[in-house]
This record gives structure tokens, C-alpha cells and sequence, in this order.
């Protein structure tokens, strides 16, 4: 399987806090990859070093199998390469429609209006709620809406931050069932995810990291079955 996304030997700092300590791994055509790991393990930094949010130190990130360090990170969205961050972020002040919209401001292509469609029939809840202000939503709708409005970007790669976090049970399995249609749709996806039993349910591939470090990887089903990622992240 070609790989669409490759990070290599990738180091990013703060100072002198190494966060990163030369990451690699590979999100391939009809994959999803997941990326597990306790809280300050290099997770989110991976994702912000991958879009250019922060400077990487050394190493290199490949997309479509071009460098991508000197893009601009609005260059890269424009390209398919698209993150949903953690935090649920959304444009509080405006509608869900106009989230959508902002989603798709890019665009050019005749395909806007089918997507919107889409969106609707990936998250239902969100057609009920066009008009209402984005910040008077649930948790739960935000999240689906920060994932709705990437869609609508439409990403050739998807990178989730968290996509689960603090959410009810009930409306963790909505996202990961919408998560599972936007990759038999098409859509690759790198997924960060401290809801490991679910990340390793739903994911092809899984790479553990530990202090900036790659410690493991391998199909989702062998990281699972791993004695330590069992202790340590499946509580078993």
C-alpha cells in the first residue's frame, strides 16, 4: 500500500525540552492510522508538526511524497491535508451553517452543495441545528461539527486530535462510527487518541509513543494484544 502521508526521523523542541525525539511512522491510501499514548508523549505535537503549526528541528514530512516543511500550513489545507484539533474548536459566534461554510471558503468546485449533504448524513444532528449558534451546542455537537466542517474542506487526508474527549459513552460511539464512513468513503486517517481500546478497534495500524519516542507498532490487533500496551493503556 502507497504511503500518501510518511513522517521521518521528525524532532520538534520547546526550548530545551525535546517533545519529539526523531518520530517516524506512515498513513497509507485506505488506512487508519492510530496514534496512542499517555498525556505528554508527543501526540498532539505530531499532528501540529505534521501541518506546520510548530517548527520541527530535524527530520521531514512527506506528502503525496512532496517535503511539505516550507508549505504554509493554509497551502497544505488547500491541498487535503486537513486537521481537526483537540478542544472541539468551532467559530462560537456563528451558526453551524456558517461553520460549514467556513469549512468549504476555499473551494471553487461544483461539489459544495452534494457535501453539505454528506455532512448532514454523517452527523444528522447538525441538519436539526443549521441555524443555532455554534457555541450554545453540546459538547458532543461541537465535536461533530469540527469534523463536519473539515469535510467540507474536503480532505484528502484527515488528521484527528482527541476526537473523544469528554464525551459520553453514547456520543463517543457516534464519532467513531462516523470516523469508520469518512475512511470507507475514501478518506485516509491519522487519529490521536487517548481512548486507546476504541483507537485500536477502529484503526488498521498503531504506533505507541513514550516520551517523544516511537516505542511500538504494528497492526492495530498486535499492539493490542502486547502485554504492556495492555497494562499500561487497555486496563487489563
Amino acid at each position: 500500500m502507497s504511503a500518501i502521508l510518511e513522517v521521518r526521523d521528525l524532532s520538534v523542541s520547546y526550548g530545551a525540552i525535546k517533545a519529539l525525539k526523531g518520530v517516524s511512522l506512515t498513513l497509507g491510501e485506505g488506512e487508519i492510522v492510530t496514534l496512542i499514548g499517555a498525556n505528554g508523549a508527543g501526540k498532539t505535537t505530531t499532528l501540529r508538526a505534521i501541518m506546520g503549526l510548530c517548527p520541527a528541528s530535524g527530520g521531514d514530512v512527506r506528502y503525496r511524497g512532496a517535503p511539505t516543511r516550507s508549505t504554509p500550513t493554509h497551502r497544505l489545507v488547500r491541498d487535503g491535508l486537513v486537521l481537526v484539533p483537540e478542544g472541539r474548536i468551532v467559530f462560537a459566534n456563528l451558526s453551524v451553517r456558517e461553520n460549514l461554510e467556513m469549512g468549504a471558503y476555499a473551494r471553487r468546485d461544483p461539489g459544495i452543495a452534494g457535501d453539505y449533504e454528506k455532512v448532514y448524513a454523517l452527523f444528522p444532528r447538525l441538519k436539526e441545528r443549521l441555524k443555532q449558534t455554534a457555541g450554545t451546542l453540546s459538547g458532543g455537537e461541537q465535536q461533530m461539527l469540527a469534523i463536519g466542517r473539515a469535510m467540507m474542506s474536503k480532505p484528502r487526508v484527515l488528521l484527528l486530535d482527541e476526537p473523544s474527549l469528554g464525551l459520553a459513552p453514547i456520543v463517543v460511539h457516534a464519532i467513531f462510527q462516523a470516523i469508520e464512513e469518512i475512511h470507507k468513503a475514501g478518506t485516509p486517517v491519522l487519529l490521536v487518541e487517548q481512548n486507546a481500546n476504541a483507537a485500536l478497534r477502529h484503526s488498521n495500524r498503531a504506533y505507541v509513543l513514550e516520551t517523544g519516542q516511537v516505542a511500538l507498532e504494528g497492526t492495530s490487533a498486535e499492539v493490542a494484544a502486547n502485554p504492556k500496551v495492555k497494562e499500561a493503556y487497555l486496563g487489563e
